[in-house]
């Protein structure tokens, strides 16, 4: 590892920060920029990052990947930017394999790979019990948890995994094309129900239960720390010099919660968007038998934290049943189904948005009404009745999972913070504070990039802690706050 350059500090009145901030379905390059008081940021590129099928399975393309971070460092080149450090944070649970000789073996399996399917059931049968591997992990139990995509793969023999020496997470792996080197950075791993949320180690017994090798992963690096600088290839192809790329809290969520604009710890958050993760920081694991039968997880935060969490299906319904609507010819912009919500009046009827019969059906209007008929609730005749429905589920499911955080964490819940995309639906927000009876904050809606950022500007030497962190984007970003 490079040591953080601080000499810098002196020398520079402005520094930026350019973080990559990749989605399963886009990314984007985000500048940001700190004086040591304020911060702002700018979007530079965006680009898609889609799934490509073939031969029945289902990858990401890394390597369309690695060139859409090329435009943007080139972007940042041609405008004269001299950047700090570079830092990546995507998605959960995906890996890479890369051969002793660091050649990487094709593309990554993506997490909607039909190939593990029922596979978490098969390693609790042929394995480990369902209890031990919660008892070990403390992550909730889902069929594309990289356990059990690496346990899949070395069932059906699959060729790279047979070939690899390591795995590398995807924010890991595209450091790794950046910089020809490799780390393990240990947000993004904690996704992966492999690690221990008490040791902060990996569980060898998990890996030799799914007769994998315990040298498959490299030790785990902490948030903030300097990887490497860009390759000389990449310096000069991009005209940006050998500028350090840094781990980032590489698990995007974490970069979210990292930015949470808190003043204490007495608080829960809601990143929210197609899926909604609401859940606290603490400083050490749950791992209780109601956690465990009430599906909640743990995951790695920064400063050594955890993020105890659940998951919960959120714009998910509202996107799919836009979908359908366009196919019919009835096009609504975002403000449009706000004002098309508030119109409607109160819903007779809620769902529960985890519902698993909501988790991809064919209609997702006819599955809400089949459940609405099924607990003999009134059927929604409009589209504005669908959104008011939406809206008010997710409020009552918002409340539910808060009531059950709040039953096992050991300090009282004082405020709901509100980030991502979905901070800026101001109707859900004011069900939200009116559902779980306290206030609610609204904003950042780019908590992720700014976390990014910001825990770049930390591996500097500019901010102290998390707590600062929280306190300039407290004071660099709008804020509203909704009243019960």
């Amino acid at each position: 590892m490079l040591p953080v350059n601080n000499m810098w500090n002196d020398i520079m009145k402005k520094y930026y920060f350019l973080a990559f901030d990749l989605g399963a379905t886009s990314g984007r390059s985000v500048l940001g920029a700190f004086d040591g008081v304020n911060f702002e940021m700018r979007e530079l590129t965006r680009f898609p990052n889609t799934i490509v099928q073939l031969h029945g399975r289902f990858y990401w393309n890394v390597f369309g990947l690695y060139e859409s971070l090329k435009e943007g460092l080139r972007t940042c080149a041609a405008q004269g930017i001299t950047l700090t450090s570079i830092g990546i944070d995507t998605w959960g649970v995906d890996f890479g394999y890369v051969g002793a000789d660091g050649t990487i073996l094709g593309m990554p399996r993506a997490y909607r790979d039909p190939y593990t399917e029922g596979a978490p059931e098969d390693f609790f049968r042929n394995a480990l019990p369902r209890e031990e591997v919660y008892r070990l992990t403390g992550i909730q139990v889902m069929n594309f948890n990289s356990l059990y995509q690496l346990y899949r793969a070395k069932e059906q023999n699959f060729a790279p995994l047979k070939a690899a020496d390591r795995i590398l997470f995807m924010p890991d792996l595209l450091s790794y094309m950046l910089t020809g080197k490799q780390v393990c950075e240990y947000t993004e791993a904690s996704t992966s129900q492999i690690l221990n949320p008490v040791t902060r180690q990996f569980e060898t017994r998990l890996l030799r239960a799914a007769g994998l090798p315990d040298t498959l992963l490299h030790p785990l690096t902490d948030p903030g720390v300097v990887i490497g600088t860009l390759t000389d290839t990449l310096a000069e192809d991009t005209g940006l010099g050998k500028v350090p790329v840094v781990t980032v809290a590489g698990h995007d969520t974490a970069s979210a919660v990292l930015a949470v604009p808190a003043a204490d710890p007495h608080f829960a958050y809601l990143s929210s968007g197609t899926w909604s993760l609401m859940g606290v920081e603490t400083e050490t694991p749950v791992l209780t038998q109601d956690s465990f039968e009430k599906n909640f997880t743990n995951e790695g935060g920064v400063e050594g934290t955890t993020r105890f969490l659940k998951n919960i299906t959120g714009m998910w319904l509202l996107e799919q049943c836009r979908r359908e609507w366009t196919k019919a010819g009835r096009d609504y912009s975002y403000p449009d189904i706000v004002a098309m919500a508030e119109q409607a009046g109160k819903s007779p009827s809620t769902v529960n948005p985890d519902d698993p019969r909501l988790a991809n059906p064919a209609s997702m209007t006819k599955a809400i009404a089949a459940i609405c008929r099924e607990t003999d609730q009134p059927v929604p005749q409009s589209d504005a009745e669908y959104v008011r429905c939406i809206f008010e589920s997710l409020a009552n499911r918002y409340r539910e999972v808060l009531e059950q955080l709040s039953g096992m964490v050991s300090f009282p819940i004082e405020k709901l913070h509100v980030i991502g995309g979905g901070s800026q639906n101001t109707l859900l927000n004011r069900f939200t504070a009116s559902a779980v009876g306290l206030p609610v904050v609204a904003g950042p809606s780019e908590a992720t990039a700014i976390g990014n950022c910001l825990m770049q500007a930390k591996a500097a030497g500019l901010v102290k802690d998390r707590w600062e962190i929280r306190r300039i984007v407290a004071k660099s970003f709008p804020m509203e706050t909704f009243l019960p």
